[in-house]
């Protein structure tokens, strides 16, 4: 098991891969359609797009907390 102090970075990583896996598919469908090496050309996609995607979602957590808090109302 991984500590719970972890759990954030965690949460980030899994985060991450699976939004750029959701997108990335769409997008090769709908840029290259459903051709015989999709799944192949899909795996390329989403493997480049989480490398990006992860420290991203690491960077941008802290602002978004951030934004919530402006925009929502204190209890």
């Amino acid at each position: 098991m991984i500590p719970r102090k972890y759990g954030p970075l965690l949460f980030s990583l899994i985060l991450s891969g699976l939004m750029s896996l959701l997108v990335s598919g769409i997008s090769t469908f709908r840029a290259i359609g459903l051709v015989t090496n999709f799944s192949n050309l899909w795996s390329s996609a989403w493997l480049t797009a989480w490398l990006f995607a992860f420290p991203s979602v690491l960077l941008v957590t802290p602002l978004a907390r951030k934004a919530v808090q402006l925009l929502t109302a204190k209890d």
